[in-house]
């Protein structure tokens, strides 16, 4: 099977995961930033997470370098049509980046200066290339709350014009849903969807909790309802969309090799699983990759893959318009 030309969505991707080395060297010679190494090969190195880290905090490490180029808006629009391209380059027909605006103030940004920056990339990329995308704002939960409402009401000017959804991601602690019901509270009332990192360390009741403090629609990543029935079975009752990033999942040992991954399992008990990528860079990844990896390890079909392909089409936060588009692609 020819991965390259299957087409392809994408609902889960960091932006600050999905950086080109070669970017992060140029911006922060124009930024004069001072980076560890001119060398592409050192770079780059230093963005690409173990195969196997010894923890979500591990992974998460790789993240300081590019954030440190970020920091300006076109730094950070550069970026953002950057990752959209490289996507449409294997055939993603849409696409879902998601980020935190709180991490990009170091240099006096406004929140609107950065989520116009982002949105403005994608939007030069959608003119471009056979691509169409969208932007989840990601607050981060270990960070002080005092400017989540502020992230809200930014993003708010750019609800269905290149922003569509409000998430919660970083280090995963359990119980962690009950701090936040004001603040996604906030987010559906000014007309955001929603989507929660949850269950990706072990953590089921995590997901469950997600699902009915947060009024989660789709949950990041989500593998651990497979040790808590009261999340799986609402999963699959309600329809909530599980948005599974294979080599991610193995490298911050949240599975400890693929074949162990719960997604066929998933998808042979019709619960609603899409493939992504999670973070490009840091993962060394992109979605051909890991199409190729799934299909192979678990033995899928085409046809299964365009009913995941489907099932990604359903669970996307996109307009119905796009949605049509979209499944004009499917087999």
């Amino acid at each position: 099977m020819n991965y390259s030309s299957l087409p392809k969505i994408d609902l889960h991707c960091h932006l600050d995961g999905s950086v080109r080395p070669q970017t992060i060297i140029d911006l922060a010679n124009q930024q004069n930033i001072s980076i560890p190494s001119q060398d592409i090969n050192e770079i780059r190195s230093l963005m690409i997470a173990p195969e196997t880290c010894q923890n979500l905090e591990e992974y998460l490490m790789r993240f300081d370098l590019p954030l440190s180029v970020m920091q300006t808006q076109a730094g950070i629009e550069r970026i953002s049509f950057e990752l959209f391209e490289d996507a449409a380059k294997e055939n993603v027909k849409y696409f879902e980046v998601r980020f935190g605006p709180q991490l990009h103030q170091l240099q006096g940004l406004s929140f609107d200066q950065i989520i116009g920056s982002v949105v403005k990339g994608m939007q030069r990329a959608e003119a471009m290339y056979d691509i169409k995308g969208n932007y989840i704002l990601s607050i981060l939960r270990t960070f002080p709350k005092d400017n989540i409402r502020d992230v809200i009401d930014a993003g708010a000017a750019y609800l269905n014009k290149g922003v569509v959804a409000f998430d919660l991601a970083g280090a995963e602690l359990p119980g962690f849903c009950s701090e936040f019901i004001p603040y996604v509270d906030y987010a559906i009332e000014k007309g955001y969807r929603i989507t929660i990192h949850a269950g990706e360390q072990g953590v089921g009741q995590n997901v469950f909790d997600a699902v009915t403090m947060l009024k989660a629609e789709r949950v990041g990543h989500g593998i651990h309802i497979s040790g808590h029935q009261g999340a799986y079975d609402l999963v699959k009752q309600q329809n909530i969309g599980l948005e599974t990033c294979p080599s991610s999942n193995i490298q911050t040992k949240a599975v400890d090799k693929l074949s162990e991954h719960p997604l066929k399992a998933f998808y042979e008990d019709a619960l609603p699983i899409t493939i992504n990528t999670d973070n490009r860079t840091v993962s060394n990844t992109t979605m051909t990759d890991e199409i190729r990896k799934v299909m192979e390890e678990f033995n899928l079909s085409r046809e299964d893959y365009f009913n995941i392909y489907k099932i990604s089409v359903e669970q996307a936060f996109a307009s119905d318009e796009v949605k049509q588009h979209l499944m004009s692609f499917a087999d």
